[in-house]
């Protein structure tokens, strides 16, 4: 018994030190944890491309983006290109090129033939042409958008052809799980690529700044009422074929929508990209909705939803073709109601 006592408490002693000498590997474990996690927190791979913009939104549901007052100044590259989508205007097209949220866009400026240049000894703000930021619906590349900015044109507005991320499409679950990770949705950074984007078409020498209003198709006109209630230098919005989504008549608390009241974040989200929760903040800005009774894609009751909830200064118009997106009976209004919010 005497002999084995030693090796008892030899074997109670080195279990001992082995415990002993764990403890650093332990800390050293919870202390990289800790900084992973304050990294988690500060890191957002949407903001990891150098730039600094930020971006909220409210208990009520509006989007914001918090750097909006001190933008700075765009930077971008022009190119002239040759118009082989109108060759029978005498338009100057560029090709553009910017930076937004860490990518690369690509936007097509059509300038109507009779405007000058900024730079030109003759040129007054009165020779300068109003601008418009035209935003095609989803799939429509900014080429292909090129028929209505001819059109345009001919009407003496200049036109920026945004090609949108994925040419104006969006996933809108996608979007969700990456809010309720607190990452940026693809969304947000499509609406700040608008926002740029007005930001780069006031800041060419053909363009008068001090008007400039935005246009969109589809779900380029729900881009273009967000981006318009954000950015209170644009004079106006019109939408073409377009509505909300109709979460402002939605009540989280009623039991039909208990998946809302269950989820406020997905509430909130959904509310932050849609149009109608935006529409208080446009004015002084006009809203005008151009739509077809019998549009086969957004219905005219939801057009007419959306308006509703509009505030003045408001026009709406109505054609009788079955089709989605411009046709030539929307011109008469189109060009009316431009000249009252650019002339």
């Amino acid at each position: 018994m005497s002999r084995r006592s030693p090796r008892k408490k030899e074997n109670k002693s080195r279990a001992s030190s082995g415990i002993r000498a764990s403890k650093p590997v332990v800390f050293l474990l919870g202390f990289l944890l800790i900084l992973v996690g304050i990294f988690g927190i500060f890191y957002n791979p949407s903001n990891s491309t150098g730039t600094t913009v930020s971006w909220e939104v409210s208990e009520a549901g509006t989007l914001s983006f918090l750097e909006e007052s001190v933008r700075e100044d765009p930077v971008f590259t022009n190119k002239e290109i040759e118009d082989v989508y109108a060759p029978e205007n005498s338009d100057t097209l560029k090709l553009l090129s910017f930076e937004s949220r860490g990518e690369k866009l690509q936007a097509l400026l059509r300038i109507p033939g009779n405007s000058f240049s900024a730079s030109s000894a003759s040129s007054t703000a009165s020779s300068l042409s109003p601008g418009l930021i035209l935003l095609p619906g989803a799939g429509v590349s900014k080429e292909a958008e090129q028929r209505l900015a001819a059109e345009l044109s001919k009407m003496g507005y200049a036109t920026l052809v945004l090609d949108q991320r994925n040419l104006g499409s969006i996933n809108t679950e996608r979007d969700l799980e990456l809010f309720k990770a607190g990452l940026e949705p693809i969304e947000y950074s499509m609406v700040y690529d608008v926002l740029k984007a007005s930001d780069v078409l006031a800041a060419q020498p053909e363009i008068d700044p001090e008007r400039l209003a935005i246009l969109g198709e589809s779900n380029g006109g729900r881009f273009a009422i967000l981006a318009c209630a954000l950015n209170p230098s644009l004079k106006g919005v019109i939408g073409i074929s377009t509505a909300g989504y109709g979460t402002e008549e939605i009540d989280p608390h009623l039991a039909d929508d208990s998946s809302f009241a269950n989820d406020p974040k997905t509430y909130r989200f959904y509310r932050s990209i849609d149009p109608d929760i935006y529409l208080a903040a446009l004015p002084p800005a006009k809203f005008v909705q151009i739509h077809s009774f019998n549009d086969p894609v957004i219905s005219h009751d939801l057009a007419l939803r959306t308006f509703a909830l509009a505030k003045e200064p408001k026009a709406m118009y109505n054609i009788t073709e079955a089709t989605h997106g411009y046709t030539a009976s929307m011109r008469p209004y189109l060009e009316k109601e431009l000249a009252l919010l650019l002339n």
